[in-house]
């Protein structure tokens, strides 16, 4: 399996919010930025595995600036790592008033996408090339974040298996 580059697959799309992302105030409502982040990470995973991905996991997803109707909003994504069948999406929105073209950091995530087979279960990925200093630092927080959800899943079966158990 050849060996792919971050830049391959970043993703950048950019879309106007109309009256139906907002709700009666003008707010863009949480769930289409939910589904932008959402949408950008799975076709950064897609063109990185090349078969059908799936969202397995959302682990942070921080809404720091509203977004209003009329603004355009920028959803940049982009790996971060790349395991055996998994891959970690980092996706960061801004948003731009149009009028004032004032911007704003809006919301960011990290997504684990899962590449998956005709069958629907998990296929290989292709290795991940990192060239920039950038491109390492985000690769090394991804795997501690990835660390910190094992280590949590294996908590949550620990508990799971004996729900007393205080760890």
């Amino acid at each position: 399996m050849e060996e792919k580059r971050v830049k391959d697959s970043i993703l950048i799309m950019v879309q106007q919010m109309t009256p139906q992302d907002t709700n009666l105030a003008g707010n863009v409502n949480g769930g289409v930025i939910m589904k932008l982040i959402d949408t950008a990470a799975g076709i950064v995973a897609l063109r990185h595995a090349e078969a059908n991905v799936v969202t397995a996991a959302i682990d942070r997803l921080d809404f720091l600036y509203p977004a209003f109707y009329g603004d355009l909003v920028t959803t940049r994504a982009s790996l971060n790592f790349v395991g055996r069948t998994s891959m970690e999406v980092g996706v960061r929105v801004e948003t731009e008033n149009l009028l004032t073209r004032q911007k704003h950091h809006a919301a960011s995530a990290y997504l684990t996408m899962v590449a998956i087979d005709g069958n629907g279960r998990p296929t290989p990925l292709p290795p991940l090339i990192l060239e920039t200093e950038e491109e390492e630092r985000r690769n090394l927080e991804a795997k501690d974040r990835r660390e910190l959800r094992l280590n949590e899943k294996k908590k949550e079966k620990i508990n799971h298996i004996n729900p007393n158990s205080t760890t």
